[in-house]
């Protein structure tokens, strides 16, 4: 059985699941893999290096004859494909209806990576970007790593959900063993939004508006609440690319989201799409099946 949604209907996919095009782990086998699957396998097409592109387009495209995308990280879009725009808040959806596009994703502040730094929660964000948007689809973004995550953005009133912390822990994502490894092994307790990695690597997010999730980092203990005094510091960004180089520290920060414990293991990218549809079959059946009157009474 297969999960019909808004999102379903219009690209022509099994399972309203999205592989968020995160950059440098969303390549083309593992979005050719979510998309033979019966997601959506989104290609993290980051800045847009044409080099990088020029690979992994590829190989998505022929590894799938099903429905793929590519993400960008872009402050505007014009395309003939259907566009899909990440908001983080109410006035980033409004904007988002009033261009036209045709899926939007409410991210909370539960997802790891980029998100607002004064967003929302998942659970009360998402059902007022549905009813803003309607008729457009929706899908819900932050704290979902499960079938039954899937299954309470569909009750939010959300057409699918877009997933990116599971999936680096997968056979196909293009992340360094460690970086699965220290996923597979994080707490939700360990990740932290913050602005210190963007800064210490020079990234061109607006840290004014943005923080990132991710788990502990040398360079976020030594500089968290210094923020301010880390970007007048060239030496101390220097000396961050001089610890990459060497080994000193990862290449990258880990992004996470809090619903990172619920990731135990690597599988496929496949299994993983089949687990999710079926966990959240499963529960939605499970929350169908329980009555008013099967709720516990209290006794005395």
């Amino acid at each position: 059985m297969a999960l019909s949604t808004e999102l379903t209907e219009l690209l022509g996919v099994r399972h309203p699941i999205v592989l968020a095009p995160m950059g440098g782990a969303t390549g083309g086998a593992l979005a050719a893999a979510v998309s033979r699957a019966g997601g959506l396998g989104l290609l993290g097409g980051a800045y847009g290096d044409r080099e990088w592109l020029a690979r992994e387009l590829s190989i998505v495209a022929k590894g799938t004859d099903q429905p793929w995308g590519v993400g960008f990280l872009a402050w505007a879009v014009d395309a003939g494909a259907v566009v899909m725009v990440q908001v983080t808040d109410l006035e980033e959806a409004r904007r988002a209806v009033d261009v036209g596009a045709d899926v939007i994703v409410a991210q909370g502040t539960e997802s790891g990576g980029h998100g607002a730094r004064r967003g929302r929660s998942t659970l009360p964000f998402v059902p007022l970007v549905v009813d803003l948007a309607a008729p457009v689809p929706v899908l819900a973004a932050g704290g979902i790593a499960d079938g039954r995550g899937v299954a309470a953005a569909l009750a939010l009133g959300a057409a699918g959900a877009l997933i990116g912390t599971r999936f680096q822990a997968t056979t196909e994502a293009l992340v360094d063993p460690s970086v699965s490894k220290a996923v597979i092994e994080g707490r939700g307790q360990d990740t932290e939004r913050n602005s210190v990695l963007d800064i210490a690597r020079g990234a061109s997010w607006p840290t004014e508006k943005y923080t990132a999730r991710t788990l502990g980092h040398p360079y976020l203990d030594r500089w968290r609440g210094r923020e301010a005094e880390l970007a007048r510091d060239s030496q101390a960004r220097q000396d961050y690319r001089d610890d990459v180089a060497r080994g000193a520290i990862p290449p990258m920060p880990v992004w996470a989201g809090e619903a990172v414990d619920l990731i135990t293991d690597r599988p496929s990218a496949a299994d993983l799409v089949a687990a999710l549809a079926a966990q959240a079959e499963d529960a939605l059946a499970r929350a169908g099946r329980r009555h008013p009157d099967d709720r516990p009474r209290a006794q005395g």
